[in-house]
């Protein structure tokens, strides 16, 4: 917080242009009728701040709010009356959606439910499946980054091409001596995964070497890279269900939403007309 010994100094820093004799108690500056007190910086210099950077700090903010005023007085003396009210309608159209948007939002956040299953996310995608293509190719692979020089580099390379998944303990063993690797080979990536993680790997080549069922042993420099491509599915494919199933999560979670800001909106009137609140004149 500024302390009373910088506003001491900053008034005697600061141009007189900013004080007036008309000056009121706390104020640091005025522009026509509207003054600028201490209270509205108290928190604008952040703790430890120098002298030097406070003062800066406080005249940018004053020459702003300096100038944001002047800027509107201007505007209100020199607009025309009728822009003036077609401004002000959409102001106060502007305060209703904030304020009304803003409510509906708590509304739903306290009372959409959350959980989706399974079960109905499944069936949303079996429904929609044509509406989820993919926007590139979707790869399912597994590799291994680790230096040639490795003294079981030989014993790696074997149970790699030949994975096995119950071979846990193995790659627990050896994990902590790769450079980079990824083994799952259930979960579906898109291309801009595999280029930053396999740098040989280009679009210009993206054809030749993303190729299902196809084993890669690339050397580079003392890097090996050892890629095992599971599956492949092109652009403008069904995406499969479970990278989709992000997505899909959300679209449900917003049509629910939706339905319930419909329910909300029908609710809150019928019960205004219930309660009389609410009355249209024949």
């Amino acid at each position: 917080m500024v302390k009373n010994s910088f506003f001491l100094f900053f008034l005697i820093a600061c141009s007189c242009s900013y004080f007036k004799p008309e000056q009121k108690l706390e104020s640091i500056a005025r522009v026509g009728k509207s003054y600028l007190y201490k209270s509205d910086i108290a928190t604008l210099v952040p703790a430890g701040t120098s002298k030097e950077d406070s003062v800066l700090l406080v005249r940018d903010f004053i020459n702003r709010w300096a100038s944001q005023k002047l800027l509107i007085e201007a505007a209100e003396r020199n607009l025309s009356d009728s822009k003036k009210g077609e401004y002000n309608t959409l102001i106060k159209q502007y305060k209703f959606d904030l304020y009304t948007k803003a409510y509906i939002e708590e509304v739903v956040k306290n009372t959409v439910d959350t959980i989706i299953s399974q079960e109905e996310l499944k069936q949303y995608y079996n429904d929609n499946k044509e509406n989820f293509k993919t926007n590139g190719t979707l790869v399912r692979l597994r590799f291994i980054n680790l230096s040639k020089d490795n003294p079981r580099f030989s014993t790696i390379r074997s149970n790699f091409f030949d994975y096995n998944k119950k071979d846990k303990k193995f790659w627990d063993t050896y994990a902590l001596q790769f450079k980079s690797f990824a083994l799952n080979d259930s979960v579906w990536v898109d291309m801009s995964q595999v280029y930053s993680k396999l740098p040989f790997i280009t679009p210009d080549n993206r054809d030749a070497v993303i190729v299902a069922g196809k084993s890669i042993e690339k050397t580079i420099n003392n890097d090996v890279y050892l890629v095992k491509i599971n599956s492949v599915i092109d652009k403008n494919q069904i995406s499969p269900f479970d990278f989709i199933k992000p997505t899909l999560r959300e679209v449900l979670l917003n049509k629910r939403k939706l339905e319930l800001i419909k329910k909300f909106e029908k609710e809150i009137t019928e019960d205004a007309i219930k309660n009389k609140d609410y009355e249209i004149y024949q």
